[in-house]
């Protein structure tokens, strides 16, 4: 815990904590002396959530993002003082094949837990909405600034960049407390969606097999370590107590962008491949729904906020190797319950 945290006693509401990222940021906020309610629902028994023990940590608020009374009733009476809303449909390529559900989750949820944060006695005091950089969609000038405008394309990326404007009109509108975050692709260990691209590569690795890629591996993105994601999150909260930083949108990811091939063939490094192996390139250009090329400006974080990444990405990607070789043992497990998919979404 830093030393005189303002998230002591705190009661933060995390949607989708039970979830990758959400975990991350969950246990983030335990560690600072929150106490972090999520809303009550399953957790896969091999998800980050339950290996961390949060599920023993947190307390569970009966409450649906699609319900907007009863998130209402959970938030007055909690007493929820602040709010990190990272609950999403979250897979590019599901939000194509079933927008309708991606658009009620992502777009819906979105205005019912800002509406009942509205509208309580007591609003919280901090909200922060995720978006994603895919947002952005497509822009011949790149790096993404926060300026640019929002011109996505795809289902994932509409729906994302509704509920950005939704929550920025909520603070512009109303004097909600509310900022958006645009973070570059967060990786890390318990990511356990093998249709990503680090999580799958790193499993084919494990099981000994060669990593496969389903675009020609061109394809640029820019990355961001969970736990400087975190501390991203954390930020970008805390600047909500100064009322003129309220209703920005922040970029935030490690600020170098890399082609799918590199990070693939770094994974393949850190695994020890021999240097003549090479992946398997199984597409030609950029799949449909993707655009070729993805990255951020992050000045505007580190100049008002102090906030910088400490991982690169060759570090961040040797401690997530290390977290799924450990995992190894769980990961049979899963994939012995599950059928895998046909081939990753790179």
């Amino acid at each position: 815990m830093r030393t005189g945290s303002t998230w002591t006693g705190r009661r933060v509401l995390v949607t989708g904590a039970q979830g990758f990222i959400g975990s991350w940021v969950a246990e983030g906020l335990l560690e600072e002396g929150a106490e972090v309610l999520v809303l009550d629902r399953p957790a896969a028994e091999l998800s980050r959530f339950r290996l961390r023990g949060l599920q023993d940590r947190c307390t569970p608020v009966t409450a649906d993002l699609l319900d907007a009374g009863s998130l209402h009733a959970a938030i007055e009476e909690h007493g929820v003082g602040a709010v990190f809303h990272l609950a999403a449909s979250a897979i590019v390529g599901s939000a194509a094949s079933s927008p309708l559900s991606t658009y009620e989750v992502n777009v819906r949820g979105t205005w019912n837990l800002l509406e009942a944060c509205r509208v309580v006695s007591e609003p919280p005091q901090r909200i922060v909405v995720a978006s994603t950089d895919k947002a952005y969609g497509v822009h011949e000038e790149l790096p993404y600034r926060e300026d640019h405008a929002l011109r996505p394309r795809y289902p994932y990326d509409v729906s994302k960049a509704c509920a950005d404007m939704i929550a920025r009109s909520y603070a512009h509108t109303y004097g909600l407390p509310v900022a958006v975050t645009r973070f570059g692709n967060v990786f890390g260990g318990g990511d356990f969606n093998f249709s990503r691209l680090i999580p799958g590569t790193i499993r084919a690795l494990l099981e000994g097999e060669r990593p496969a890629i389903r675009s020609d591996g061109l394809m640029q993105r820019d990355f961001l370590y969970a736990d400087d994601a975190v501390a991203a999150y954390l930020a970008v909260a805390e600047s909500l107590d100064r009322p003129a930083l309220r209703g920005r949108a922040w970029n935030a990811s490690i600020g170098q962008p890399v082609t799918v091939l590199e990070v693939v063939r770094e994974l393949m490094e850190i695994a020890g491949a021999g240097a003549e192996e090479e992946p398997e390139v199984r597409g030609v250009g950029t799949p449909h729904g993707e655009l070729p090329r993805q990255w951020l400006d992050c000045s505007a974080i580190a100049e008002h906020l102090g906030w910088t990444p400490a991982w690169d990405l060759r570090r961040g990607l040797e401690r997530t190797y290390e977290w799924y070789e450990q995992a190894l043992g769980r990961m049979a497990a899963l994939s012995s319950a599950a059928p895998r998919p046909a081939a990753p979404r790179r």
